[in-house]
């Protein structure tokens, strides 16, 4: 492949050094960056593709931590729901999910995503019904239909009703049969290498729907084959006080417990986190998943960011089920960061860059991929997200990632996944947004006859 250099750009490159360019270049070739630094880069004397960066803000592609993106096609229900009661209207909906509903719903969340910056997404898929067809094969091909990063988590729940937990009996799998799915999960899908476009986690869905055997055997396929594990944990007072009449102790006890804290776990939203939790989290490295804009519409509360982050653990954003953040899209989550934060702690508790930080470096940190994605930096991978800046949305905004981050949703000159386009002046390039709208109205008609 021939070079191709974005020139003229404000560059924000989320390196360890917080370096900055008002006015810089960005070169890469072979899907890697080769040249990153300020004023305008040299042209090479042999074939090149250059870019007019102009009026633009270049960051490394936006990491989303977690979702669920089968929920594209249960958006809109039980609107004014605590958690628990938002699960027991949702789950018989689910119930009704197969193949085709899934990977419509997913291709289109996935489009969204990258429509708003983001070029890696870890998607926690763990509802498998009976008669459903093989969800987790329509999920990674989803993936490669979009074209953006996929870590696809092999979720499970094995925890019905009648032993407890929220989903329906017949929503759940037995513990063996999880686990070798789980196994067979990573053995089919999960790609090792560096570039990978498809990487496949292990994930539980939460305490309250998963056994203590389904969460010590997950971890154990997980470790033994090298990959990540990924949960719920803390994001309720519910929560709290079902694992202490249970199990004697707070879901992070809990999760220390089965063997499901250290530097391969990140953990979806931790909300409800005692100081010490926030230690331990810090001490072992345990990620954490921060997802702004649906703890808002559950109402479940604010997850201690400065907290964490001052304690050393991994931080990233996740846009979180559809079902629970309607909006679905990535940028928005720097914006509800800073606010939130904010919120619980006061103007300083999060400042725009830092926000920025917990969308690409804080959640390649969170996916074990920082030596690969997250910042631009020579080596590194070729994802970048190009922002227009230059429009009445943004005028007067001298500081680009104030912009970015506080300003309306930027529109996008290019997203880039390993130097390949799929974001060209707004528009998706690697499927049909027209398609995919339709493919979408359709799965979410046929979920609502089935209920």
């Amino acid at each position: 492949m021939t070079p191709t250099i974005l020139d003229g750009v404000a560059v924000s490159t989320m390196d360890s050094a917080g370096t900055e360019h008002a006015f810089g270049h960005v070169v890469f070739e072979d899907g890697r960056i080769t040249a990153v630094g300020p004023g305008q880069a040299r042209k090479p004397t042999g074939p090149h593709t250059w870019v007019d960066g102009s009026g633009c803000l270049v960051t490394p592609g936006l990491v989303n931590t977690h979702h669920h993106l089968y929920q594209w096609a249960t958006r809109g229900y039980a609107q004014d729901a605590t958690l628990f009661e938002w699960l027991t209207t949702l789950y018989p909906v689910w119930r009704g999910l197969d193949a085709e509903i899934t990977h419509a719903a997913a291709s289109a969340g996935l489009a969204k995503l990258a429509l708003t910056g983001c070029t890696t997404a870890a998607d926690h898929h763990y509802v498998f019904p009976r008669e459903g067809g093989d969800q987790f094969e329509a999920l990674v091909t989803a993936g490669r239909r979009v074209g953006i990063r996929l870590h696809a988590i092999r979720g499970s729940m094995d925890r019905g009703q009648s032993h407890g937990g929220l989903p329906p009996d017949n929503l759940v799998e037995d513990t063996e049969s999880a686990l070798a799915a789980t196994e067979k999960a990573i053995d089919d899908y999960h790609d090792p290498s560096p570039d990978a476009l498809v990487k496949v986690a292990v994930g539980p869905c939460s305490p309250f729907s998963v056994s203590q055997g389904l969460m010590t055997g997950a971890a154990e396929i997980a470790r033994r084959k090298g990959v990540r594990l990924h949960t719920h944990l803390a994001e309720t007072l519910d929560e709290e006080d079902q694992c202490q009449a249970e199990f004697g102790c707070s879901p992070t006890e809990y999760a220390e417990r089965v063997g499901w804290l250290g530097d391969d776990v990140w953990l979806a939203h931790t909300v409800h986190l005692s100081p010490d939790a926030v230690k331990k989290l810090g001490a072992t490295g345990t990620g954490s998943a921060h997802c702004p804009t649906s703890n808002g519409r559950l109402g479940t509360g604010i997850a201690p960011v400065r907290d964490l982050l001052d304690a050393g653990a991994p931080v990233g954003l996740g846009v979180d089920g559809a079902a629970s953040n309607e909006s679905c899209g990535m940028v928005e989550e720097l914006h509800q960061s800073v606010l939130q934060a904010r919120q619980r702690g006061g103007p300083k508790a999060l400042d725009v860059r830092e926000a920025l930080w917990l969308g690409t470096m804080g959640g390649a940190k969170c996916l074990g991929r920082a030596d690969e994605i997250g910042s631009i930096e020579p080596g590194k991978l070729a994802d970048l997200a190009v922002w227009r800046l230059d429009g009445l949305d943004h005028a007067g905004i001298d500081d680009p990632v104030a912009a970015l981050v506080l300003g309306p949703l930027p529109r996008l000159k290019l997203l880039l996944v390993g130097g390949r386009v799929v974001v060209d002046d707004g528009e998706l390039r690697t499927a049909s947004e027209s398609d995919l709208a339709r493919d979408l109205r359709a799965a979410s008609a046929r979920l609502k006859v089935t209920r």
